[in-house]
């Protein structure tokens, strides 16, 4: 069913959060990816995948970003790695995923996905990634799905239109905007009969 659903392109949710609004010089801090499953004809968020990412060489980290991310660059539990490595890790893991389900690529689903997908382009050009699972410009984007079934943009607002949790206090941590972000997802396209 998911394969038939979506065109053979498997939904992966992903977030990234960035210090800054430039794809070219702001690096990437955190990644993460929900991916979507289907049971009984059902699709529910699975498994989350995230990494924190140590700034590239020559990056801007605007001071803005990290005030409003929360992220400490020098915690010394963040365990960050290089961008590369997630990137190629996450992608093994969607592969395993795609080839499950029988799906000939991964879509990027995300909140303002554009946004999200032009940093993961940036750091896949940048780090010389030859393949990457995902279609090359097509996206899935809860912003226009939450407007259309809801009447709202802010993920924080579809969510209560919807009535899922959202707790501001964990929003802007990566690997929470997917898991909410697939749970809206997953809702708004459980409720769509076609």
């Amino acid at each position: 069913m998911l394969k038939s659903r979506f065109r053979k392109y498997l939904p992966v949710v992903v977030d990234i959060e960035t210090g800054g609004f430039d794809p070219n010089s702001n690096a990437i801090l955190e990644i993460a990816i929900t991916l979507i499953e289907e049971k009984d004809k059902i699709f529910l968020p699975g498994e989350t995948h995230r990494y924190h990412i140590k700034p590239f060489e020559g990056s801007v980290v605007e001071k803005e970003s990290l005030e409003f991310t929360k992220i400490k660059l020098d915690h010394p539990l963040r365990n960050a790695v290089d961008e590369s490595l997630a990137l190629k890790e996450l992608f093994k893991i969607i592969n395993i995923t795609k080839n499950k389900y029988e799906c000939s690529r991964a879509i990027l689903v995300g909140h303002n996905a554009h946004f999200d997908k032009s940093f993961l382009d940036a750091a896949v050009l940048r780090n010389n990634i030859k393949k990457t699972p995902f279609h090359k410009f097509s996206v899935i984007d809860t912003v226009s799905l939450g407007v259309l079934a809801t009447g709202q943009t802010v993920l924080a607002r579809i969510c209560e239109k919807l009535s899922i949790d959202y707790d501001n206090d964990e929003a802007h941590s990566a690997a929470y905007d997917t898991k909410v972000t697939s749970e809206v997802f997953c809702k708004i396209v459980n409720e769509y009969k076609f």
